[in-house]
């Protein structure tokens, strides 16, 4: 008969459950060899009763032994609260064997299900050997005694001395804890909580080895990264006095362990003295104490043993020893990373397939985080079974933390040990309360990433607020030249897949950041356009609206006898609840605004700009609807400012013909005047006529000789010698005197007729034909009405007439 039905046939039998006056009441069968012990934890209180009538035994601990039924009743409604349930078996060994091992099977405690119950194996040797119980299978974790197993069954490990019973440590499933080896008597016992059935499992126990500690627990590291925590007896409470423990360490090849001590406690000792002492193929014996640095790099299995002395117990509190150890091995290609030496960034590493095994100090993780100097290993990764990242943050919130110099936002050259290469590193900026974060690229301006102006480069720069929200994509080779942003920003430089596959990245400069004062936009891009090609530049957030109540501006360089061509493009405009969306152009330097456009108007959607100017846009709070748009800047050749050259040089050459035409009319006029009068004749009686002409002159009031083709300035105030006379300042004939008296031409006795009297007038002898004109010198064609009076300039003071007096000033000024 198989050993399930068995089970089952047994279950049938024992379990009758029945209430007789409201108690519960259970029958059980504990089974060959095994002793049922149901107690009171509290000690008093409801006890639990066998028998009826006379034999009816009813007290806070009941035992039950083999394989006779027991009926048993508590008088209590609830002992599942009070009562606890322990099955014990006992193995015994001698020096060449056991009789039996330990079996976890849950038959005669099932009706007691609703209880927590103990399972419970005792252990004794045969001395002077040892038994020894083989966990290997499954492997143990040593725990906290504070602490709880995932699985809530717990293992318990003691042995059995002279002074009494000792704590060998709690234990978990699944762990390094391969064996134990006890000295004397010990136990094994598993802890299940109510209402769950008991993990079938088996250890084997088996007769050991010769040993002279208390215990020897035996670790088997697995290859690659691993770390074990191991505690000493009764820990956290005294070690034994006197007594000794072992750990046997089994470290595979091609690895090496480190030893350290995280916690201990030394007592004071009466005699002998505290040690830990190391044995092993690799490493010398040594003996050290609990304050020596511990050995590393030990690359075979070794010994470590603990040694306690007797102990000064006396004074209450006195200390007592207790130690907790960590032992790690790792590969000898294990992978040390250190962030100080790689720009003081973390390093983040998540797994993405579980076939990949890694660890960070010997214990193996699904995410680490590197923030110092680091240990990792990896087993089974390949460069697509893991992601690597890096994050800095830089913190200028208080003036003092502040760099002096902008600081260089570099990609870490990661240590080749790693299987993947970094794939994005994030910095985050934190700029004074009021301050400003400002951006540029060492390498050549940015730009974003719009359609039709993709970034197809091996990496990407996203810059967003601190709070994650979106300002833009950008790639090197643009004309984005320098970006301020008036808030906590995150700059994140990612590796493209098209990167990834170039090989592995090493430092690159991505930008330069530094800590400038408060700007009165929330965004400001400073753009340089190049006749090359169009820029696009788009408003922050893009393809999502700005946020409430956000502006931004560009300021954009126009290169001389050039000028810019704005056109706004996928322009959308919301429905505004409070304030207005508003987009302006306006050139630097001047207070008009070229374009100025709100959701509510209508508006043109080119512009043509001929300097630098400003492109400023603010939002509103949005009712429905989005406020975004993409503005195209195009540069071309200053068409205005050819056509002004053109109607200058128009103009000019204007002018010069018209003056070049006034001064030749007034040659010809002058040429036409000068023909008409060739010759004039001095008479002495004061009239000037022309020769040729028939008949006598006309008299001065019938003829135009007192007409002057013009008249000198000066000649403007000859009313001032009038009334110069009238005051007695000058006598009546120099005013009266003909203007031709003052200055006649002197005339030789050759130049007379003979028989003329001179100063007499004489009629002219001549025909009609006047003679021809005599060569004068240039003193005889001096102006007809130069005087005294009239001085030209240039002409000395002695030459003026004495007979003038001080000349007056016309009355009222000039």
């Amino acid at each position: 008969m198989s050993t399930s039905v068995v089970c089952l046939l047994v279950l049938l039998l024992t379990l009758i459950v029945s209430v007789v006056s409201g108690l519960p009441k259970y029958t059980v069968t504990p089974g060959p060899g095994t002793t049922l012990n149901i107690s009171n934890s509290q000690g008093k209180g409801c006890q639990v009763c066998k028998g009826s009538g006379r034999t009816r035994e009813c007290s806070t601990f009941l035992s039950s032994y083999g394989n006779t039924p027991v009926t048993v009743e508590f008088e209590c409604s609830k002992p599942e609260d009070v009562f606890t349930v322990e099955i014990a078996k006992t193995i015994a060994c001698t020096t060449s064997s056991c009789n039996g091992s330990i079996n976890q099977a849950d038959t005669s405690s099932l009706p007691l299900l609703r209880f927590n119950r103990t399972f419970t194996w005792n252990i004794k040797a045969s001395p002077p050997k040892a038994f020894k119980i083989d966990f290997a299978e499954l492997g143990l974790q040593q725990i906290d005694p504070s602490e709880r197993c995932p699985d809530k069954h717990t293992y318990t490990l003691k042995a059995l001395q002279a002074t009494g019973s000792v704590t060998l440590g709690k234990y978990c499933k699944t762990g390094t804890v391969t064996r134990a080896q006890i000295l004397n008597q010990g136990s094994l016992s598993l802890d299940v909580p109510a209402g769950q059935t008991l993990q079938s499992g088996q250890f084997a126990v088996s007769v050991g080895e010769e040993i002279k500690s208390l215990a020897r627990l035996s670790v088997s590291s697995p290859k690659g990264a691993s770390s074990s925590e191991l505690l000493s007896a009764n820990y956290p409470d005294s070690f034994p006095d006197d007594d000794v423990m072992e750990w046997y360490f089994r470290i595979p090849d091609k690895h090496e362990a480190a030893v350290e001590f995280l916690k201990s406690t030394e007592p004071r000792c009466l005699k002998k003295e505290v040690a830990v002492e190391y044995h092993g193929k690799d490493i010398p014996p040594s003996v050290l104490t609990l304050m020596n640095v511990q050995p590393s790099q030990i690359k075979s299995n070794f010994l470590l043993t603990l040694r306690n002395c007797e102990m000064d117990i006396s004074p209450a509190g006195s200390p007592r020893l207790s130690l907790r150890l960590k032992v790690s091995v790792r590969p000898l290609d294990s992978c040390v990373v250190d962030p100080s030496k790689i720009e003081g960034v973390s390093v983040h590493i998540v797994k993405l397939r579980p076939s990949c095994k890694m660890t960070l100090n010997f214990e193996e993780r699904e995410t680490i985080t590197v923030t110092s100097e680091s240990a990792l290993s990896f087993r089974d990764c390949l460069p697509q079974d893991i992601q690597v990242t890096a994050t800095r943050v830089i913190d200028c919130s208080h003036p003092k933390d502040c760099p002096a110099t902008p600081v260089r936002l570099l990609v870490p050259k990661l240590p080749s040990c790693l299987p993947a290469t970094l794939s994005k590193i994030t910095w985050t900026l934190r700029p004074a309360q009021h301050g400003t974060v400002q951006l540029t690229a060492p390498s050549g301006p940015l730009k974003q990433s719009l359609p039709g102006q993709q970034c197809r480069d091996s990496v990407t720069i996203n810059i967003a607020e601190g709070d994650g929200t979106t300002i833009g994509q950008f790639c090197p080779k643009g004309n984005i030249e320098k970006v301020q942003i008036h808030t906590n920003v995150s700059v994140t430089w990612q590796l493209t897949t098209q990167g990834r596959t170039t090989g592995r990245t090493y430092i690159k400069h991505v930008l330069n950041a530094s800590f400038e004062k408060e700007i009165s936009e929330r965004y400001i891009f400073t753009v340089s356009p190049t006749k090359d090609a169009p820029v696009l530049v788009a408003t922050p957030g893009w393809p999502s609206g700005m946020q409430p109540y956000d502006t931004v501006s560009w300021i954009v360089s126009v290169p001389p006898k050039m000028e810019a061509h704005l056109m706004f493009a996928n322009l959308s405009q919301p429905k505004c609840s409070l304030r207005h969306t508003n987009i302006k152009v306006q050139r630097i330097g001047s207070r008009e605004e070229d374009y100025s456009r709100r959701e509510d108007e209508e508006a043109e959607n080119e512009i043509t700009v001929s300097e630098n100017f400003y492109l400023n846009m603010s939002n509103c709070m949005p009712e429905k609807n989005d406020f975004s748009v993409i503005t195209k800047i195009t540069l071309q050749k200053s068409k205005s400012r050819l056509l002004t050259i053109i109607l200058s040089v128009v103009a000019a050459l204007l002018v010069i013909f018209i003056v070049v035409l006034v001064a030749v009319c007034v040659v010809v006029r002058k040429k036409k005047k000068n023909l008409e009068h060739q010759v004039s004749i001095y008479n002495p009686n004061g009239t000037v006529f022309l020769p040729g002409h028939n008949g006598f002159p006309e008299t001065r009031e019938d003829d135009e000789s007192h007409v002057y083709a013009s008249i000198e300035d000066t000649l403007v105030y000859t009313h001032l010698l009038k009334k110069g006379q009238e005051m007695g300042i000058y006598e009546e004939n120099d005013t009266d005197r003909p203007i031709a008296d003052s200055q006649k031409p002197p005339v030789s006795k050759q130049s007379v007729a003979d028989g003329a009297e001179v100063g007499t007038y004489q009629p002219f002898r001549f025909s009609s034909q006047g003679p021809p004109l005599p060569n004068r010198p240039p003193s005889h064609t001096l102006p007809m009405v130069q005087n005294e009076i009239y001085q030209t300039e240039g002409h000395g003071e002695q030459e003026r007439s004495p007979n003038l007096g001080a000349r007056l000033e016309p009355e009222g000024g000039n």
